[in-house]
């Protein structure tokens, strides 16, 4: 059997929520989250969690305008999507990550998630939303 497992980047500044997918590729979950601003550093923590989980590929959120448009953010995430194949040697994925933020914080709220607990989940929660809809638009 092939490797289905897949790495789901939420980027951010200063932090970056990663999550992971079961071996089949059909659920995700955040494993936790990336706090640099060093993107040198970020590709190093990336390839090792792509490393320890053996993932077939890396999907990076890309924070599309609401109106369809790419903006700055959106640009980044590209050149991040770039440099993390050429680290990684890995198939590298950009997603519409539109509103997951927002229902991260949605779910959060729902939950009763408050303080400095709500910061370090956040964007784990992000990354694993993204990586959910990726697997989901396959099935």
């Amino acid at each position: 059997m092939t490797n289905k497992r897949y790495l789901g980047v939420d980027y951010g500044e200063a932090r970056t929520g990663i999550a992971v997918s079961d071996p089949t590729g059909f659920m995700a979950r955040g494993v936790g989250t990336i706090r640099t601003r060093r993107v040198e550093v970020l590709l190093e923590q990336i390839d090792a969690y792509a490393k320890e989980f053996d993932v077939a590929a890396i999907v990076v959120g890309n924070p599309i305008n609401m109106n369809g448009t790419r903006g700055e953010k959106s640009e980044k995430a590209a050149a991040l999507a770039e440099m993390i194949k050429e680290a990684t040697g890995r198939e590298v994925v950009l997603y519409d990550e539109r509103c997951t933020t927002m229902l991260a914080h949605r779910i959060l709220n729902e939950t009763d998630t408050r303080g400095g607990k709500r910061k370090a989940v956040v964007d784990t929660l992000s990354a694993e939303i993204i990586l959910q809809n990726y697997i989901d638009s396959k099935k």
